[in-house]
């Protein structure tokens, strides 16, 4: 049988009711006769084999370019047309043999499926690991209200804020949640259309879709889902294109009843090089923020990966002593737990306090150290409820000038960073200010029980 596209094709048990014809005119719909033409018109029909629809592309960009972003709308389309088709492969067509007649059928070349369920990645976005669930979650003070904001989104198909907007350091959850986010919505209604990609990538896509002239494509990917959820939104600073097709797709999205997660590692006030508009939409939601993680949450973490190495006994005060020392970020503290328990697996030793220290030694090192003028002026910023921006501004108000000379003395205390440096991350300030405001807050400190009492929780919460 014939090719209905522009390639040969060799098999086909529907020679006289082929549902390509009708997938073809539905595509066509839906994204334009441009998108057809360019991409779906170079594609071969070759029938379906055992539920699978086959089809044949030219070239490997051609292939690659119809996964990512047309193939589960295709097998839609062929479900909807032929109740047994259950899946999509896209195959290169092979070059014809030297001294083969000008299309001639040839053998079907071996090819990677497409991925269009949620085994390994949503539709048309990113892998999703099946470890990033609501259940292996472990919820504490630090994250109660992120997570009980995503459960409700993956519980209901109507919720009062949207978006929802989650900002926190690096390995603190944020990506966990939107996984298991996707995980729910999915296991709930296998319909549902749920998007969930890096910032980072959606930017290189749109590039894409420009480069190729296909910005209609583009729109339509991620204008036609149900759950679209971008990761690590700061990525998109100062790319006014990128930002200008964002703000579109937001609110599309939002006008249409589309739920929207997004994360970053600030609270949208603080972000810089984002369009204002932007910032203010974001904002339109819940904005939950995921601090860092105190001592009795990251305790519970690591005695929940315990218990799923029963083969490998942990002892209590091994557990207790990561807890209390690695205060970076999840992520790291478990990749801690990790390193010991491959370390007693592999040499046949069991875990004691000694082997982790002798194991551990350079992440504790670099954990004693790891405090930053950054995460001081957050912690700060966010105790005296104030936008980041504001403490670090020239302004002299009383309510912002003693939370920033607060922080200053605080980042002399705990880091190991000169003045000028201080002052360089202060805004410009020159060193003479830090050295001002630390002398000022050591005066007042001892005569001020108030602030001393502030300096005190800070210094914990900094401390972990």
């Amino acid at each position: 049988m014939g090719a209905t596209g522009g390639v040969a094709s060799v098999m086909s048990d529907t020679r006289d009711s082929s549902p390509w014809p009708r997938v073809c005119e539905k595509f066509k719909r839906e994204f334009g006769h441009h998108a057809f033409t360019t991409w779906l018109g170079q594609l071969g029909f070759n029938g379906i084999d055992g539920g699978t629809a086959e089809l044949t592309a030219p070239t490997k960009f051609v292939r690659d370019w119809i996964q990512r972003h047309y193939a589960p709308r295709l097998q839609d389309f062929f479900a909807s047309e032929d109740a047994r088709v259950k899946a999509l492969t896209i195959r290169l067509a092979p070059k014809p043999s030297a001294g083969a007649p000008e299309g001639a059928a040839t053998p079907a070349v071996a090819a990677e499926p497409v991925e269009t369920g949620i085994s390994m990645r949503t539709d048309e976005g990113s892998a999703l690991d099946p470890k990033y669930t609501f259940d292996s979650f472990v919820v504490g003070k630090s994250n109660e209200l992120a997570y009980a904001a995503a459960k409700r989104i993956s519980e209901s198909d109507d919720v009062a804020f949207n978006p929802l907007f989650l900002h926190g350091g690096v390995g603190l959850g944020k990506t966990h949640l939107m996984h298991a986010l996707a995980w729910e919505v999915k296991r709930r209604d296998p319909q549902k259309r749920v998007v969930y990609i890096s910032a980072e990538k959606f930017m290189f896509e749109f590039i894409a879709a420009l480069r190729f002239k296909d910005t209609h494509a583009f729109k339509q990917k991620f204008r036609a889902v149900d759950l679209l959820m971008v990761d690590d939104v700061q990525f998109i600073a100062n790319k006014e294109s990128t930002q200008e097709e964002f703000f579109h797709t937001f609110n599309a999205l939002v006008d249409n009843r589309c739920q929207v997660v997004i994360t970053a590692d600030r609270s949208p006030t603080d972000l810089e090089g984002i369009q204002e508009r932007i910032i203010s939409r974001l904002g339109w939601g819940l904005v939950a923020d995921i601090h860092p993680t105190d001592y009795e949450l990251r305790l519970g973490i690591l005695q929940s990966k315990a218990e799923q190495t029963k083969n490998v006994p942990v002892p209590a005060e091994v557990l207790e002593f990561l807890a209390r020392r690695i205060t970076s970020n999840v992520r790291e503290l478990e990749g801690a737990l990790n390193r010991v328990l491959a370390y007693g697996t592999l040499v046949g030793r069991p875990i004691t306090m000694d082997m982790t220290r002798d194991v551990l030694q350079d992440l504790i090192r670099a954990n004693d150290r790891k405090l930053t003028i950054d995460e001081i002026q957050r912690t700060v910023a966010d105790y005296f409820n104030l936008r980041l921006a504001e403490m670090l501004s020239e302004r002299r108000a009383r309510n912002i000038a003693r939370p920033r000379q607060i922080a200053m003395y605080l980042s002399k205390q705990l880091t190991s960073r000169s003045l000028p440096e201080i002052g360089r991350r202060f805004g410009g300030r020159d060193h003479t200010t830090v050295m001002h405001a630390v002398r000022k807050i050591e005066d007042l400190r001892r005569d001020d029980s108030q602030l001393d009492d502030d300096l005190t929780r800070l210094g914990r919460l900094l401390e972990g």
